[in-house]
């Protein structure tokens, strides 16, 4: 609710003056009286609940008089309407599934925090088309990129390691991406590859698959997932069953560099499940789709039920002081 004359509000002022002017006249004229030897026969006799009216026509003047004001003041309905145009984004994210992704530098495992960071990645954006690939020795596509984020993240959901037989195939996993967003007519299309070590798979090299990127002005963002030096791996051995391993992390950030500033992108290392998260966000900033707003605004006035409600008021209040009232004065 919104007031479009508020400075009327000043005129409630005067009610306090009305009501105390009236008070001061109704005892005054009750002030003359008579001296009686004994009340009792008064006491019995019968009441005229009409002499009490006079307070319901103060109470509805005053009453009226308030509503007058609110009416003056014209309260309004703020009808607001918001258009929005989105320039969306075409993503797509390139996961790795190799079995060095069971390392557990970060928690509760690479996979799983990768996994559990692109989830939310996809839960912040708006409309931009997403899709999912996936690679090991080889690379599969396994959603084109889709707006419809409640799929992508049960595909999410459902992701396993050891589906595809082991291996690092970058190259591949890229040149898959650029093969999805190669048509696209979006202004802006970006890659973002996540992986946990080097290129040894695969037909295409991950620096050409870069250059074919360039050719379809698609930015390649690049993340290296493990800590530095060794990561504790798990390994079931018959005999003595869940053990741990220590092996080297061995992530290829010169090539990964190289990827993403060929494409005008950027590479980041995440050490831990935290700087995993900073560095999805810090992308997620980077690649915001513009927005554009348009705000229509409507007013409705509300001052005409007011203005009936003060009417009723006043009517009312007449209405008994005229024929009322008056006629108990006559009779």
């Amino acid at each position: 609710m919104e007031w479009a004359n508020p400075e009327w509000f000043y005129a409630l002022l005067l009610l306090p003056i009305f009501i105390g002017v009236y008070l001061f006249r109704f005892f005054k004229k009750r002030s003359p009286s008579l001296t009686f030897s004994n009340l009792e026969l008064a006491k019995s006799l019968p009441g005229n609940w009409k002499s009490q009216l006079h307070w319901v026509v103060a109470l509805a003047t005053w009453a009226g008089f308030a509503l007058l004001i609110v009416a003056l003041a014209r309260p309004q309905l703020k009808l607001t309407t918001i258009e929005r145009n989105a320039e969306g984004i075409d993503i797509v994210m390139v996961l790795d599934i190799s079995s060095s992704m069971r390392a557990e530098d970060l928690q509760p495992n690479r996979f799983e925090a990768a996994r559990e960071v692109a989830k939310e990645f996809v839960g912040k954006r708006v409309s931009d088309r997403i899709g999912l690939v996936t690679f090991a020795m080889k690379s599969f596509t396994v959603v084109p990129p889709t707006l419809d984020y409640q799929l992508l993240t049960q595909l999410l959901d459902d992701l396993e390691m050891g589906v595809i037989e082991d291996g690092t195939a970058i190259g591949m996993g890229i040149a898959t991406a650029i093969n999805r967003l190669k048509d696209s007519e979006t202004k802006s299309k970006v890659i973002i590859v996540l992986t946990d070590g080097q290129n040894n798979a695969g037909e295409i090299d991950p620096v050409t698959a870069a250059d074919l990127a360039l050719t379809y002005d698609i930015k390649i963002y690049t993340i290296g997932a493990g800590t530095r030096g060794t990561a504790p791996y798990p390994i079931q051995d018959p005999i003595f069953g869940r053990r741990y391993q220590n092996i080297e992390v061995n992530i290829d950030e010169e090539m990964l560099t190289s990827v993403a500033e060929l494409t005008g992108g950027k590479y980041y290392r995440a050490t831990d499940s935290d700087e995993l998260m900073r560095v999805y966000n810090e992308i997620d900033e980077l690649e915001k789709s513009k927005v554009e707003e348009l705000i229509y605004t409507d007013f409705e006035d509300q001052y005409p039920k007011y203005l009936s409600l003060a009417f009723v008021c006043f009517l009312l209040a007449f209405g008994i002081d005229r024929f009322i009232l008056r006629s108990i004065v006559s009779s």
